[in-house]
């Protein structure tokens, strides 16, 4: 298991640019199997995650060019449909989580998927009701499986799937798009409700509409898909990765550095930038760059009746999850009080035990909410050795080694190798002190 070595307390300088999004990237490239057209997709993160979907796809019999870093294309006019049902198939679904995404593109073309329990982050349970039920709203069939463990899709012999309007249980941004997929093949209009409207869903959008699709309410949260009967090849350029701009930015604070962070796609951003200056961030937006400047002092804002401020995670256009791991360990050296309330999973916030092991001020209320009392950079985290649960709070663990004095240790990098491409390299370049150790 790889390990990473951060020596803190280092302040950082320069630019540095994000990866393409890797929420983004796993729907559209599995969006390619609704097309037996070539499709070449641009700004491709190299991390874990990507790379085991693209072998996903090539054992399936997706033919995939590389064209130059970053850029892919897909070709997926030889599926394999005996290995699509195997169990080896099923098995090695389950140990990613973005395979999700491939089950709307093969029920609508082929009649059939399986749905296998998916791996990832250890963050709580993440329900696939919305994508089982969604399915079956267009006409598709559901039994589990209890020899691959998976539960299989099916579209009754002879029939496609249909169009139909579903309202959704949740704003799931997996369910959105796998049902979206699905409804690009089917038969007649589809109406989803209660849609997840976040950038990367819109951008998934925007890529089957360049290939034939029609959808309107596209960024809304009421969308409808007008099925057809075969879609074209196309080209698509993913969005920057918002989850590493925020990152960029709190580790910034986290080191009281002065950095710009370039090409951000700023107007897709949301509410990220707005929730950072709320925790006494100065940043500034010039052009699509952020420049965030050195400070003395972070001061957290309160509420306008003077009560501590909460920030939460929500559904688009709310701030995402993703986010509050890094959040939460930025408030940590800010000065002031805030509620970090982590509505969306059970046990991401599980990790603070680690901060206060590196003399955080955090109380943990209950699976969902911790305090945070700023320590205003007046008294610095010691450096301590950690292991990574997930990718988010694997990335705020290496921000706060950063700011920490001392040496410290990460271990289970892989974890943040899943969402962050050669981050120790490019934090390197900035003036970070960070080893890989390969053990």
């Amino acid at each position: 298991m790889s390990t990473f070595i951060i020596e803190g307390g280092h302040k950082l300088h320069g630019e540095i640019e994000p990866q393409g999004a890797k929420n983004e990237a796993l729907q559209v490239i599995s969006a390619t199997l609704l097309t037996d057209k070539p499709v070449t997709i641009t700004n491709v993160p190299d991390i874990l995650d990507v790379q085991n979907l693209i072998d996903l796809l090539r054992s399936m019999g997706v033919k995939v060019s590389f064209n130059g870093k970053g850029s892919f294309t897909f070709c997926a006019d030889d599926i394999d449909c005996e290995y699509i049902e195997s169990k080896e198939f099923v098995k090695k679904c389950a140990a990613l989580r973005g395979s999700v995404l491939v089950v709307g593109p093969l029920l609508c073309r082929f009649g059939k998927a399986y749905f296998a329990k998916p791996g990832g982050d250890k963050i709580g349970r993440r329900k696939i009701d919305t994508h089982i039920t969604g399915l079956e709203s267009l006409g598709a069939i559901a039994e589990y499986d209890a020899e691959k463990k998976a539960y299989m899709l099916t579209v009754p012999d002879g029939n496609r799937l249909r169009g139909n309007y579903m309202l959704l249980d949740e704003a799931s941004v997996t369910g959105t798009a796998n049902i979206i997929m699905a409804a690009a093949l089917a038969e007649g209009k589809t109406t989803i409700y209660n849609a997840a409207c976040e950038p990367y869903v819109q951008q998934l959008c925007r890529m089957l509409v360049s290939m034939g699709l029609r959808i309107d309410g596209l960024g809304s949260n009421l969308v409808t898909i007008y099925g057809c009967d075969s879609l074209n090849g196309t080209n698509h350029r993913i969005l920057p990765d918002m989850i590493e701009v925020g990152s960029f930015i709190g580790m910034a604070a986290l080191t009281q550095s002065e950095i710009t962070i370039k090409n951000v796609a700023y107007d897709d951003l949301g509410i990220i930038p707005y929730s950072f200056r709320r925790l006494g961030i100065a940043l500034e937006r010039r052009g699509d760059d952020i420049y965030v400047p050195a400070q003395d002092c972070y001061e957290i804002e309160t509420a306008l009746d003077g009560s501590i401020l909460n920030i939460a995670d929500a559904p688009w256009p709310g701030l995402t999850p993703d986010l509050l791991s890094v959040m939460l360990v930025v408030a940590t050296q800010c000065r002031g009080s805030v509620l970090i309330h982590q509505k969306m999973f059970e046990s991401r916030l599980f990790f603070v035990d680690h901060l206060i092991d590196m003399g955080a001020q955090i109380m943990l209320c209950d699976p969902h909410r911790a305090v945070v009392i700023g320590l205003d950079h007046r008294f610095p985290l010691r450096a301590n050795k950690l292991l990574s649960p997930d990718i988010r709070a694997g990335m705020a663990m290496l921000l706060a080694a950063m700011s920490a004095k001392g040496v410290s240790e990460i271990g289970n990098i892989n974890q943040i190798d899943r969402g962050y491409e050669d981050i120790d390299g490019r934090l390197n370049a900035l003036g970070a002190r960070i080893t890989r150790k390969d053990c």
